[in-house]
């Protein structure tokens, strides 16, 4: 094979040179219009570009313009284009690729794979649909951030939640929240000893109560008018000493009202008032025990009966537990047999009407039993009743079980003073099944000692209100919405309606404002007989335990793009944060070491600026 040198080859237009079997050295520039075939193991120069089909180039390919690689590129040394890189297959570069100012000043794209052994920089950016890889070693790329569209300015460290379209918002609240109205003082005496019941034919509240002035039994008619209420004149329904009232509404615009009647021999009356506007009339009273004296009293109506049920304990020794079932006719009253539930002293009764199982439920203080508290099912059959057997349901010395229990979503609800437990004021829910009765477990709903305790519901929201005299704050009235859920009972944010000493505490829901009455005897206030109306609150949040999805990483302006710190990520907006602490999404959005409802885990503080976003 021999050798051909030439310093210069000029051919013509439409000429061709061949050079078969022998080698070609050109020691200036070989310059083509149209090459179809290169196979070069020093260096090619290409002004406009390369275009390779299947590319084996062991040296350095270096273009001016742009370099187009349909089948790939498998590279030993540097591949430098300073226009751009197409590559349809795999780019293979075992020395690397150098990209900046002295690398390509275009664009990579390769719809393969890229295999950079020797690792890629970049002063640019570098995209890709997907990267591989733990990520371990790169700087400047944040974990746990995702990118939202905004709904609505959300500002940078906010709370957020996920919306039903896919973009993101702030986490707000909205309504009012508890509150009670102005003070209306039913009785300018002296007064204690109420008990109250809600007309819901006359959309009325009745209170039966023994004023100070002369110790008689009055009743009176309120009504409910936005927060406020007002009053009618009181009228006398018993002309002596008169207490341990108990109340209920029996339908037609009529009350029962059952009573201790203390004109010697002191015994135990009834009493039918009607409604009418906003007064009240009697007609007369019927006595159902005269040989004992009435005390701690509770009275039911049995609407699937038509029955009233009177329960009492009487106060001649040994002080038994004592029930009758009473008949209405008009104003007229007639009694049933006497039924003793309790064979022994007892006190604080309270009962109930579960209206689901048809039964009377009754709470009360078991003396013979370690003063525990106690329950029993009774069953109303014509003019007499019977009962189950008794179940304690709290096994400590318990006091002021309010005379009205309370009763929601089926189930029955007993508050009460737990004085084996420091007194606090405690509540449990009860299931009626036949004649027996069971219960969860008891709630704390007031960390002090807590007295007159009453209670009222809503038979079907789940919802309970209890008012009460805290004696840990300055005995101040009071007031706590509790939300039943199966034998679950759970707790709000107590509320004071009465900055001064609140005594015989009494309650009635009213169903048509959905809003309840508490009539009490205010210290604060002479003694007064003195009632107020207690609005639930009505706050609202869009945040659920679902809905929550992270924290803004930046401000973000409404219809924007932003980054939020999702599950994993670090958020590094805040300021006042405890390190190492367990931090909840409040209803509002703010971030609180206090769970409320819903219950929503934010995450845990990092430092005082930051916090690890994560969910329960």
């Amino acid at each position: 094979m021999s050798t051909l040198v030439f310093n210069t080859i000029k051919p013509r237009s439409g000429d061709t040179v061949t050079f078969a079997d022998c080698n070609v050295s050109v020691g200036g520039t070989a310059t083509y219009e149209d090459v179809t075939n290169v196979d070069s193991v020093g260096i090619i120069t290409a002004k406009s570009g390369i275009e390779v089909g299947a590319s084996g180039v062991g040296g350095t390919i270096t273009a001016g313009g742009d370099v187009t690689l349909p089948g790939g590129l498998d590279v030993t040394g540097i591949v430098t284009a300073t226009g751009g890189l197409d590559v349809t297959g795999i780019v293979t570069a075992i020395g690397g690729m150098e990209i900046g100012s002295s690398g390509v000043g275009g664009t990579i794209t390769a719809a393969g794979y890229a295999t950079l052994p020797g690792g890629v920089n970049a002063v640019g950016v570098v995209t890709a649909t997907s990267f591989s890889g733990d990520g371990s070693t790169l700087s400047g790329v944040e974990s746990g951030v995702v990118n939202f569209v905004a709904s609505g300015a959300i500002s940078n460290g906010a709370t957020v939640i996920i919306k039903d379209d896919g973009t993101v918002g702030i986490i707000t609240q909205t309504g009012s929240a508890a509150s009670v109205g102005s003070e209306s003082v039913f009785e300018p005496n002296s007064s204690h000893e109420y008990a109250v019941t809600y007309d819901s034919d006359n959309d009325k509240i009745v209170i039966a109560y023994r004023s100070g002035a002369d110790n008689k039994g009055y009743a009176i008619v309120g009504t409910v008018s936005g927060t406020s209420i007002s009053f009618g004149t009181a009228v006398e329904f018993n002309s002596f000493s008169t207490e341990y009232f108990a109340i209920a509404y029996m339908g037609s615009s009529k009350v029962f009202i059952a009573y201790r009647d203390n004109d010697p021999p002191a015994a135990g009356k009834a009493i039918v008032g009607t409604v009418s506007g906003t007064s009240i009339s009697f007609g007369s009273e019927a006595e159902f025990v005269s040989n004992e004296i009435l005390d701690w009293s509770s009275v039911v109506y049995d609407p699937d009966t038509g029955k009233v049920v009177i329960i009492w304990r009487d106060n001649v020794s040994p002080h038994d537990g004592r029930a009758v079932v009473a008949t209405v006719t008009g104003t007229s009253i007639s009694y049933g047999s006497i039924t003793t539930f309790e064979t022994d002293s007892n006190q604080y009764i309270g009962a109930v009407y579960d209206t689901t199982n048809d039964k009377v439920v009754i709470a009360y203080k078991n003396f013979t039993n370690s003063k525990y508290g106690t329950a029993i099912v009774g069953t109303v059959s014509g003019t007499s009743i019977s009962f189950g057997t008794a179940v304690v349901f709290n096994s400590g010395e318990t006091n002021y079980i309010p005379e009205t229990l309370g009763f929601t979503n089926g189930k029955v609800v007993i508050a009460y003073q737990d004085t084996s437990n420091s007194s606090y004021g405690t509540a449990i829910v009860g299931t009626v099944s036949g004649t027996s009765i069971s219960f969860g477990t008891p709630v704390v709903f007031e960390s002090a000692a807590s007295s007159y305790i009453s209670i009222s519901s809503n038979s079907s929201n789940g919802k309970v209100v209890i008012s009460y005299r805290d004696e840990g704050n300055s005995d101040y009235g009071t007031v706590i919405v509790g939300t039943v859920s199966g034998t679950d009972i759970t707790f709000g944010t107590p509320l004071v309606y009465n900055s001064a000493e609140s005594s015989y505490t009494s309650s009635a829901y009213d169903s048509t404002s959905d809003q309840v009455v508490i009539a009490y005897r205010d210290a604060g206030g002479s003694y007064y007989g003195t009632a107020l109306v207690y609005s639930f609150s009505t706050l609202a949040t869009n945040l659920t335990t679902e809905n929550y999805i992270g924290i803004a990483g930046e401000a973000i302006s409404n219809t924007s793009t932003g980054k939020i710190n999702i599950v994993g990520g670090i958020n590094s907006g805040q300021s006042g944060l405890t390190t190492n602490k367990k931090y909840y999404v409040g209803p509002t959005g703010i971030l609180t070491t206090t769970a409320d409802t819903p219950s929503v885990v934010a995450g845990t503080s990092v430092s005082d600026t930051k916090i690890l976003v994560w969910k329960s």
